[in-house]
């Protein structure tokens, strides 16, 4: 209000209103007067610019003010809900204290606890390496404290939630506050029930048994060392344990506390996926690329002959050496643990270093083309698993080990059924061959050579027992009893039946010198090759006597058909008589040297293609033709050579020496390089049968 005055004070008068009197002097004065009007304007200004200031300065403080009303109005009232329990019926503050004690003594244990587990992170996140009985203790420990919080944080949420019941119930404490301390509890609540357990360490104990899953693995991985192989004889050097004694107590050690905590799982699979790859790795030496070799990748048992005898002792070396030492140390680590889970281990471990591997090769041989050789791998498959039959029970005969044993089972199965079926059709397939073509050469057929040897494999110390077994087993899964007088009658049928073809054979012969070379080649094979053997003392000595006689028979009579006609040629009938007609008898000599010379060529010729098997025969054939022949052509030429040895044309007749003959006569019956048959099962309508054509390559057999 004082400066609307002061605003009025200076305010100037209206026009036409009269001026003092004191005014009439102004003029006489006008220059003091306006100095004095600039300086009351200058007060002017300054007193509005303050005014102005100060306005300002009020609006600023009213703005600052709100806030702080409003932060007062919110302490009252907090105050005044902290003042509200004073108001409150004085039983219910003073049976509060009870709720109050008894909520907060299982809260203070747990947060001491929790205290507690704080302080053994750094222990905790160490390395197990270092101090692995201190760091299972300090885990030991952990756990505890684990299992103490999981107790009672679920009790000290309870008393909690008592309390703040009866807070609510009797208006205690601010309703907002009331509100926000249950939503705290709930959610505390729903954690709990969630499995939020594990959790009440902030992960400390899950990354605590990580680091020991990881110091599991360095143990085996550290101490897993391949075996050392010998090129030699593919043995290895072996410990007398997989691992030390103090690593295998460190990896039970670790167990017991991964156990508690639910990871033997993990534990097991650590443990076979290093210890399988070390098995693998001792394997991986002994070069089994054969094992993948698949049925496409051969065409008969032959091809992989070597393979068959490798797997045997290669599948006997993984059984004895690398699957029982594995098998020890399973049970070594496992077995406080339980028979079922170390076992199940070691059934793992084998599965996956190898051991489905040699069984698959197995059953592949089983589905190949069936030939005769091909039962005696079999018989050699049977033999590898029959010598191992004790340990496969021993180490795969738990249940955990049900597939190798169903696989083992199959195989077996599959090699006994094959080597039966093959061994019963043997003499189907020997008759089957009797309509085939004999060799042209009239040398010892390939079936005879074959079945010869083969059937004294087949009774012979190696096989016989073998077969033996396998005839015995199959026939018992038909309820049938075996007696060896079976086996023994089978091979002699089937000998029979080699002698039957050998007869039906020669008969094919148009030509009756040859079909008498032949059989004298047949019957002295039968008897020199089968005597002294197992079939010759089976067959008896009178019937390998009767094959050398045929021997010599028919030798008599090839040399009758043949050569034996040749010195009658050279007869020195008439010759005498005309002893003064010198002219006479040249003519006779040339005629007779001539018809000589052409039977001989014509023989040899023919014959050159011929052979006769055996070395010992052969060189005996030639003594025969040459005794027949040489010393009479030789005498012949002494005495009536020189008859003709002055013609011009003397060379036509005179054509061969003595010494020319045995020459040509020892050249003959050799067999030809390159000229040996295979003996071979093909596949026939499902069956094998056995090829005997040997016509066009004849096999020697003792060359």
């Amino acid at each position: 209000m004082k400066g609307l005055s002061f605003l009025k004070l200076w305010t100037p008068r209206a026009p036409g209103r009269r001026r003092s009197k004191r005014c009439v002097g102004r003029t006489k004065d006008s220059a003091g007067s306006g100095v004095k009007e600039q300086r009351g304007r200058r007060l002017l200004g300054k007193s509005l610019n303050l005014s102005l200031d100060k306005s300002k300065a009020l609006g600023l403080a009213l703005e600052k003010a709100g806030p702080r009303l409003e932060e007062i109005n919110q302490r009252l009232s907090n105050l005044e809900a902290a003042v509200r329990p004073i108001r409150a019926n004085q039983d219910a503050l003073v049976a509060v204290v009870g709720h109050v004690d008894r909520a907060v003594g299982p809260a203070a244990a747990v947060l001491k606890v929790f205290d507690a587990v704080h302080g053994l992170e750094k222990s905790l996140l160490s390395d197990p390496r270092n101090d692995l009985p201190g760091y299972l203790a300090v885990l030991k420990r952990l756990e505890e404290a684990l299992r103490f919080l999981g107790d009672n944080c679920g009790l000290a949420i309870q008393w909690l939630e008592d309390i703040l019941e009866y807070l609510e119930d009797n208006r205690l404490a601010d309703e907002r506050y009331l509100t926000e301390l249950k939503n705290s509890l709930r959610g505390l609540r729903d954690f709990q029930n969630s499995g939020g357990k594990p959790c009440l360490d902030g992960g400390l104990l899950e990354a605590a048994l990580d680091k020991l899953e990881d110091e599991f693995r360095r143990l085996l991985t550290e101490h897993s060392v391949p075996l050392p192989m010998s090129s030699d004889n593919d043995q290895a050097c072996i410990a007398p344990s997989p691992l030390p004694v103090s690593v295998i107590q460190k990896l039970q050690a670790i167990l017991g506390r991964l156990i508690a905590n639910n990871r033997l799982d993990k534990c097991i699979s650590i443990y076979v996926e290093v210890r399988s790859s070390n098995v693998r790795a001792s394997l991986r030496a002994l070069n089994l690329d054969y094992l993948e070799i698949s049925l496409s990748e051969f065409n008969d048992v032959q091809s992989i002959e070597g393979y068959i005898a490798q797997w045997g002792k290669h599948l006997e070396f993984a059984v004895k050496h690398l699957f029982e030492a594995e098998y020890k140390l399973c049970n070594d680590v496992f077995e406080r643990i339980g028979l079922d889970v170390w076992m199940g281990c070691f059934a793992k471990i084998a599965a996956q270093a190898g051991i489905l591997a040699f069984l698959q090769f197995g059953k592949t041989v089983t589905e190949s083309k069936k030939d005769p050789i091909k039962l005696l791998k079999l018989l050699d498959i049977f033999a590898s698993l029959n010598k191992l039959r004790l340990d496969f029970n021993r180490l795969f005969g738990g249940p955990a080990c049900a597939d190798i044993q169903n696989l083992t089972r199959d195989l077996i199965r599959r090699v006994i059924e094959g080597a039966c079926e093959i061994f019963w059709e043997l003499l189907v397939q020997v008759e089957l061959q009797r309509q085939t073509p004999p060799p042209l050469d009239g040398s010892v057929p390939r079936l005879v050579s074959f079945i010869t040897d083969y059937c004294n494999r087949l009774l012979g110390d190696d096989y016989k027992p073998i077969l033996t077994q396998v005839l015995v087993i199959h026939r018992s899964w038909k309820n049938e009893k075996f007696q060896e007088k079976l086996l023994v009658n089978a091979i002699l049928e089937i000998v029979k039946a080699i002698e039957v073809n050998i007869e039906t054979w020669y008969k094919m012969y148009e030509d009756t010198a040859l079909s008498y070379l032949f059989l004298m080649n047949n019957h002295w094979h039968l008897y020199k090759h089968l005597k002294g053997t197992k079939l010759g003392s089976l067959l008896g000595d009178s019937w390998l006597k009767e094959h050398e006689q045929f021997k010599e028979y028919y030798s008599t009579l090839f040399m009758r058909e043949s050569w034996a006609k040749l010195p009658a040629l050279l007869s020195r009938e008439g010759l005498i008589l005309f002893s003064g007609g010198r002219a006479t008898a040249r003519d006779l000599v040339k005629r007779r040297l001539k018809k000589f010379n052409e039977t001989f060529d014509e023989m040899y010729k023919k014959q050159s293609n011929w052979v006769v098997s055996d070395k010992g025969l052969r060189e005996k054939t030639w003594q025969h033709i040459m005794q027949a022949i040489v010393p009479i052509y030789r005498s012949y030429m002494q005495n009536y050579g020189p008859l003709v040895e002055q013609d011009p044309s003397s060379s036509k007749y005179a054509k061969y020496t003595a010494q020319t003959l045995e020459k040509m006569i020892t050249s003959l019956f050799t067999p030809k390089p390159g000229r040996f048959a295979s003996f071979k099962g093909r596949q026939c309508s499902g069956k094998f049968s056995i090829a005997a054509s040997d016509q066009h390559h004849p096999s020697p057999t003792s060359a």
